[in-house]
């Protein structure tokens, strides 16, 4: 694989590729250094690490709201650096952790705003459709005509959520989707997303802190510990007594459950040598 666009035109989806990626609002302290790493098949990848070790800047440096300090980012063979926001926009979806953002509009509206790159005048009849499919996808189509502003956190986040899903782009990113939400409908919408490369052939790659949910659903882990890559895998792969050691510095007890990991923390932590 090359990443030229004829390589894109034949697969039918995004190719993002990371060459060398580095980012520090220090230079002489980096965030993120030396990540190279392909995102080239239909799969639900969460990207995992302890606070501050730049999984939200890793998804920035990638649709184009950081610039890396070094190395680069190739969209379907091309420098995103050379690309216009609403070009990466178009092939990149983008869910941001859950914030005080506020509209004045009723969900349906809040939600169209995500199909902005596809039409520019008025609202076709399409365009409905695919929002009310969104919405009833999330099990939200209930709130549709209800004022965003009047929903409660978690309701928030899940309209949010139907906004970057909405185009049904080749490629979606989400910040911790689900950190406003219960329990049930964290395991609801992770599931979701976790079935969105099978059905809409798409690259789906979400921040997760949750490591039980993550172990269930995801088909790929990206783990970031000291600025660069832990490790890649399945959850069987990278969700081992000794990683979860090296980089979350906690002992735990991995069970097998459906032939997917499951993590059980113990009460003793580590002690640093």
């Amino acid at each position: 694989m090359d990443g030229t666009d004829s390589d894109y035109d034949a697969k039918g989806r995004a190719v993002i590729e990371l060459k060398e990626l580095e980012f520090g609002y220090n230079p002489s302290s980096p965030v993120l250094k030396d990540i190279t790493h392909i995102f080239d098949k239909p799969e639900f990848v969460c990207i995992m690490g302890p606070n501050g070790v730049g999984k939200s800047t890793l998804i920035h440096c990638i649709n184009k709201i950081l610039k890396p300090t070094g190395g680069i980012v190739l969209i379907n063979g091309r420098d995103a650096n050379d690309m216009k926001l609403k070009e990466v926009a178009n092939e990149i979806g983008y869910v941001p952790a859950s914030s005080e953002d506020s509209f004045p509009l009723t969900v349906v509206d809040t939600v169209m705003v995500g199909m902005q790159n596809d039409y520019k005048f008025g609202v076709r009849k399409e365009d409905l459709e695919q929002v009310y499919d969104i919405l009833k996808l999330l099990n939200i189509d209930h709130l549709a005509m209800r004022d965003f502003n009047e929903l409660s956190a978690g309701q928030h986040q899940k309209v949010m959520l139907a906004r970057g899903l909405v185009r049904s782009p080749p490629v979606v990113l989400l910040d911790e989707p689900t950190s406003n939400l219960d329990i049930r409908h964290q395991i609801e919408v992770t599931k979701i997303l976790s079935e969105m490369p099978r059905k809409k052939n798409s690259i789906v790659i979400m921040i997760s802190h949750d490591i039980n949910i993550t172990a269930k659903y995801a088909d790929k882990i990206l783990m970031i510990a000291n600025g660069g890559i832990y490790a890649y895998g399945t959850p069987k792969e990278v969700l081992t007594k000794e990683s979860l050691r090296d980089v979350y510095g906690v002992d735990a007890d991995i069970i097998d459950v459906n032939g997917r990991p499951h993590v059980i923390l113990n009460d003793s932590i580590p002690r640093d040598d």
